[in-house]
């Protein structure tokens, strides 16, 4: 097991590696120059020159490239051209204003969709079958932004439950999720980006204990007198290696695919950060913002990955 956990370990390192060529390269292949933002039109050619040289971009691409890789490795994302702060401050906490909600989201929908995914197996062809079947339906053909934009209009315009954009009263510096004034500013975003893993989790949950309540080890448990609750028991055990590896999967697009939701929300995650940086054309906070979207991604599929021996124990890992 911890030899496997090594080698899955030092197997990221290559993966990271290509992650930052990639990065790298379709930041520098987008058309735009970040420092014509930056000056006005009649700015001399002599300042724009300096400017170019402060940020290194009067480089071959290649230097530039290790240039930025090592400062990386040294912890240092480089500084914002809009706001000349550092890209490492800014993309942290992004990022975890981004984790928390995405994290409550994927919970919520993991174990929402199991009581609905197991009911509905249990239920075939009823009438509760047909309505979860239904709403994961719902939940995969839906646009999020398109929910986001109804969730506002129904819950902060008409009703006015709760507010429409923002992150707590206090701003985000002083967010407390244990706390309803500052909570119910992320009660919107968490629907928004649970639905759609909901119903992607609720259809493998029902898919996978069908399968498994047809199988004859379930008919030999029936047949010694176990309960139905004990039966439904081992049929959730033996789908949870794949259950797990569904909500890493599902953590890792949330991560990477909240841009949407934060913009109509206005919530300062990471999605936000990233439509700030490309309508900048912001390069160092927009290579940073993507490089950590994307290495929390590999890490997140590194814990799927190992957490599925610990639930699973007849997966051996050699």
């Amino acid at each position: 097991m911890w030899m496997y956990a090594l080698r899955r370990l030092i197997l990221t390192i290559p993966i990271l590696l290509g992650v930052t060529i990639i990065c790298f390269a379709l930041v520098q292949i987008a058309p735009g120059d970040p420092i014509t933002s930056l000056v006005r039109p009649d700015t001399p050619p002599e300042q724009i020159a300096m400017l170019r040289a402060y940020y290194g971009l009067d480089q071959p691409v290649v230097v530039q490239y290790f240039m930025w890789l090592w400062r990386v490795l040294q912890g240092n994302f480089g500084t914002s051209i809009a706001n000349n702060a550092p890209v490492a401050a800014e993309v942290m906490r992004a990022f975890a204003n981004t984790i928390v909600i995405a994290l409550i989201s994927v919970v919520l929908a993991f174990i929402v969709s199991l009581i609905l995914g197991t009911i509905a197996a249990l239920r075939q062809g009823g009438i509760v079958d047909r309505l979860v079947t239904a709403l994961a339906v719902f939940g995969i053909s839906v646009p999020t932004f398109w929910l986001a934009v109804v969730l506002v209009i129904f819950f902060a315009v008409n009703l006015n439950w709760l507010p429409a954009t923002g992150m707590g009263s206090g701003g985000s510096d002083t967010f407390n999720y244990f706390d309803w004034n500052d909570f119910k500013f992320a009660v919107m975003p968490i629907i928004a980006l649970a639905l759609p893993p909901l119903a992607i989790m609720t259809r493998t949950t029902r898919a996978s204990i069908s399968e498994i309540l047809n199988q004859d080890f379930i008919q030999t448990l029936r047949a010694k007198g176990l309960s139905e609750f004990a039966i439904i028991t081992h049929a959730i055990r033996n789908i949870m290696p794949s259950a797990v590896a569904m909500l890493g999967l599902q953590l890792g697009y949330l991560i990477g695919g909240s841009v949407l939701v934060e913009t109509v929300f206005t919530w300062p995650g990471t999605g936000a950060l990233l439509n700030k940086a490309i309508l900048t054309r912001d390069i160092p906070l927009l290579q940073g913002t993507i490089l950590v979207l994307a290495g929390a991604f590999v890490l997140i599929n590194l814990v799927v990955d190992l957490a599925q021996s610990l639930v699973d124990p007849r997966i051996k890992r050699t």
